[in-house]
């Protein structure tokens, strides 16, 4: 039942005034198909006031009073609490539905203002982490790597700085990456085998060195995370788990607090090590002419991909590729000693 049918029958008296200097009769006021049939008491029509256009010039106050529309003086004045509700009711649905093409654009502005938050709220911190670590200037991750050392060293003992251990490791390490190699940072307590961290440092579980006989199997995992890091940015991986409040502070001052460093360490010693794309590292063993086979005997017999470096990385190099003298050998299988 529409709200019309419900009051069709509907009548009231009221007081009717049809100009402002004019003096108020009592009417007879009903519901129309559309509007609000205003007549004398003798039932003569006196006026229709069309129900789109009604207007109420005091809500919420009783006895209501209305008008034909904003730019008249006529009123009229209903004390009937029935007849005042069946208007009330009868101009909300007429007004609900009228189109209303400011309240559509409204919406769809609303859609669209949400969609385009939603968008930057999951797109934006990956975009700016990444923005961040592409600015980032070379000291600045140098800086970072030296703090976060100090915090694995706090962690997992202080780095092994024996002098000639120390200058056997930098030869070994150019030998196998190149004139340019990063820095490599030897640690004596039990840690993943290698770590990367921001500007070119290396560290270097000590097991490497004392656990085996000769060089080459440093050098392979040497190898192994220098591949495995240009997949993986160091700055990205520490910017991507602190979150865009590190990222800012970063972007902003050029600095990250210890707290940070200190966690992103932790995380660090406890976390597995990714497997290096083999690929990349079977042409990094083939460009430097280092043995490829001590390296693949240490790998997971039931990993294919240790199998397929066992079956494709080069066998031993002649003598000529020799990474480092003996002598260089012992000084490093020394670096940790006291």
């Amino acid at each position: 039942m529409t709200a019309l049918e419900q009051y069709s029958r509907l009548e009231a008296t009221g007081l009717w005034r049809e100009g402002p200097d004019a003096q108020r009769s009592e009417v007879l006021v009903s519901l129309g198909k559309a509007t609000l049939v205003i007549a004398t008491p003798a039932e003569v029509v006196r006026t229709h006031w069309s129900l789109p256009a009604l207007i109420r010039l005091n809500p919420g106050k009783h006895p209501a009073i209305y008008a034909p529309s904003p730019q008249t003086d006529e009123e009229l004045e209903i004390d009937d609490a029935l007849m005042v509700e069946a208007i009330e009711k009868l101009r909300i649905s007429i007004e609900r539905r009228r189109p209303h093409p400011g309240r559509l654009r409204l919406w769809i502005g609303a859609s669209l203002g949400a969609g385009m938050l939603a968008l930057a709220l999951l797109w934006m911190p990956d975009a700016l982490i990444r923005q961040t670590v592409s600015l980032l200037p070379a000291a600045s991750r140098e800086a970072i790597g030296t703090q976060l050392l100090q915090e694995i060293g706090r962690l997992a003992g202080p780095i092994c700085t024996a002098p000639r251990g120390s200058a056997a490791l930098t030869r070994l390490a150019r030998r196998a990456l190149g004139e340019t190699a990063p820095r490599v940072a030897i640690l004596p307590a039990s840690i993943p085998d290698t770590l990367s961290l921001p500007g070119g440092i290396i560290v270097v579980d000590a097991g490497l060195v004392e656990d085996h006989d000769t060089p080459e199997v440093l050098a392979g995992f040497l190898l192994a995370e220098a591949a495995r890091r240009t997949e993986t940015d160091p700055v990205l991986r520490l910017l991507s788990e602190a979150g865009l409040g590190v990222t800012l502070r970063l972007l902003t001052t050029g600095q990250i607090d210890s707290a940070t460093l200190r966690a992103h360490a932790v995380k660090l010693l406890s976390a597995e090590t990714a497997p290096a794309p083999q690929a990349a590292l079977i042409a990094r063993f083939a460009a430097a002419g280092i043995s490829a086979q001590p390296y693949a005997a240490l790998q997971d017999a039931s990993d294919p991909a240790g199998l397929a470096l066992r079956a494709e990385a080069p066998a031993d190099v002649s003598e000529a590729a020799t990474l480092i003298s003996d002598a260089d050998w012992v000084s490093l299988q020394d670096i940790c000693a006291r």
